[in-house]
């Protein structure tokens, strides 16, 4: 082809086909921080709204060495093989400008699943943003999902804020632990546990299954101490065995009673409204931080009310009223 790149309309017609290439060549520009390539990911995104939204999105975190990326894999492979779904895995880490994400390593160890023809794999490259990458992220799954993919995982890869981010865009956010409750209900933080739909303690094999149902007690009774949730849905707790492939359908199963559940009360639909409009804040914020920084009429003077600030001269707030008061015209 002799352009640089398709135009938006055969991004659009080539992502509805489940062209790969395609959608792989939009996400990257998606990703992009170039103005023409985001003006164009924005048409094809435009373009690709409309077959979106139909399936099931779920966030997947877990405490270091608890074995993600082979339950991933195992989980990936289960819905795929005996739900007959297809699937797309996604990451969001913006703490990583190496690695792009564990899913770039973990793609060689999840060897069945990155080549299996239902399932796509695309590691997300970090902006040192979680904005940034949280955003791209979200709209990635508007594209996946028009391609024909009716389950998404978005495994998160850095801690802290990426635990939110990624709660702020999926259905269904599922806790993998392992087995020794008492020490890591100290080490995890109780945001991260009020957000979960379910726990799942990995590693319930060779000798572990003991422990792991000491684990499952205490998660569930950890879970009963947090206010009940709008929907009504009751946080499950589950054991398996992501290695020995064991009780990973009871996960798959906790999931869709999850979905079912939602959709009878009303709530998915609710929550995907709630979500599309805390994006929209964020996408106006990001905007209007970008604009600020970039205007250059501001930038002598914002450095000028930093010396005086420093200096105690100005409070940091009314600096901060006056810049924005010439920022916006007043």
């Amino acid at each position: 082809m002799s352009r640089k790149f398709p135009t938006a309309t055969e991004f659009i017609e080539g992502i509805l086909a489940g062209n790969r290439m395609l959608l792989s060549r939009a996400i990257t520009l998606i990703e992009s921080t170039k103005k023409e390539h985001q003006d164009l990911a924005q048409e094809i995104i435009e373009g690709c709204l409309p077959h979106s939204g139909n399936s099931v999105r779920i966030g997947i975190t877990g405490v270091p060495g608890v074995g993600k990326s082979t339950f991933i894999e195992a989980f990936g492979n289960y819905i795929i093989e005996e739900e007959n779904r297809s699937l797309a895995v996604l990451a969001v880490d913006p703490s990583s400008s190496k690695t792009r994400g564990s899913i770039l390593g973990d793609k060689t160890r999840m060897e069945t699943l990155s080549n299996h023809p239902k399932a796509y794999i695309r590691p997300t490259p970090t902006s040192g943003s979680l904005g940034g990458v949280a955003r791209s992220t979200r709209e990635t799954i508007t594209l996946c999902e028009a391609a024909g993919f009716n389950t998404i995982f978005i495994e998160t890869v850095g801690v802290g804020q990426s635990e939110t981010a990624v709660h702020s865009m999926v259905d269904f956010f599922l806790l993998l632990m392992l087995a020794g409750a008492g020490d890591e209900l100290q080490g995890i933080k109780r945001g991260i546990m009020e957000m979960a739909d379910a726990i799942a303690i990995n590693k319930a094999d060779s000798g572990n299954e003991a422990a792991a149902k000491r684990a499952m007690s205490e998660y569930k009774n950890a879970l009963h101490l947090f206010p009940p949730t709008e929907s009504g849905w009751i946080p499950k707790v589950a054991t398996c065995s992501a290695f020995h492939n064991k009780r990973i359908a009871e996960i798959w199963e906790i999931v869709d009673e999850f979905v079912r559940h939602t959709k009878t009360k009303g709530f998915f639909e609710k929550k995907r409204k709630e979500q599309a409009n805390y994006w929209l804040d964020e996408a106006i914020n990001q905007e209007l931080h970008r604009a600020f920084y970039d205007d250059p009429g501001l930038k002598k003077k914002l450095a000028a009310f930093r010396k005086q600030v420093q200096e105690e001269e100005i409070s940091s707030y009314k600096a901060a009223r006056d810049l924005m008061r010439e920022f916006l015209g007043k």
